[in-house]
């Protein structure tokens, strides 16, 4: 069986000062568990601090973004190395609100997905649907592009982790119903055999979206689902040991 793997993503929110507080909950809370793997990513700020704060623990640090090269006259952009010299082993990349605000594209993904594994990093790819794509009935067609763009020219995905967002239920409240995200997770499965073969099934698909400790029971049953990102309750160490919590337990 896949190893479950839940990750917080606190995006712009905390200082470093909350930063450590908020991880040495978590490295606390989380310090038991034994068949998953829990992986927080603070802000570039904080990564060193929060890095130093859960050495050694069962807690792994990521990044929530960084640039494809590996070093030049880029203002305001992180490179891969300096990811890996503060502790990172995840990098999450392709996030909606990326795409949205800063006009990522799937090429641009492409290439920090290529680095993050040169390097050592382990991607945490993030696809999805919006609301009107999903009206449309275009969620395949918007999806399987997003990951065959994204994953191109990519030979081994043994360290590639796919987080299906839909963008309609980040920050809104809004959850896929066990159904929809199953079938969505499903699909991903299917186009990663078609591009990999069988090692596709040692891939782990997350599933994101308004994920909370009362709704992630029910989405954890489905056998394509292999965990979560979590936003807002990433941000609460009882809500976001919680979700482990019963993510564990039923794993």
């Amino acid at each position: 069986m896949r190893k479950w793997i839940v990750a917080g993503n606190w995006k712009m929110h905390n200082t470093v000062g909350e930063s450590i507080a908020l991880a040495q909950a978590v490295k606390e809370g989380s310090k038991d568990i034994k068949n998953g793997e829990v992986v927080i990513t603070p802000p570039f700020t904080s990564l060193y601090s929060v890095g130093t704060a859960i050495k050694g623990s069962q807690v792994s640090l990521a990044a929530q973004n960084m640039h494809y090269e590996d070093k030049g006259a880029f203002t305001g952009e992180i490179a891969p190395g300096m990811l890996t010299d503060v502790g990172c082993t995840y990098v999450l990349l392709g996030h909606s609100e990326r795409r949205k605000y800063f006009y990522e594209t799937d090429e641009n993904i492409n290439l920090k997905v290529k680095k993050a594994l040169a390097v050592g990093l382990k991607p945490i790819l993030c696809v999805g649907e919006t609301e009107d794509e999903r009206v449309k009935g275009v969620t395949q067609l918007v999806v399987g592009k997003q990951i065959k763009q994204a994953l191109s020219g990519v030979e081994k995905i043994d360290n590639v982790v796919i987080a299906y967002e839909p963008v309609w239920a980040i920050g809104t409240g809004k959850v896929a119903t066990s159904a929809q995200a199953e079938e969505v997770h499903s699909f991903i499965r299917g186009i990663l055999k078609e591009l990999y073969g069988d090692v596709s099934q040692n891939i782990r698909i997350l599933y994101g979206g308004s994920v909370t400790k009362d709704n992630i029971g029910e989405l954890i049953g489905m056998g394509n689902i292999d965990g979560a990102l979590v936003g807002g309750a990433s941000l609460k160490p009882d809500a976001f040991l919680g979700i482990i919590q019963q993510i564990s337990g039923k794993r």
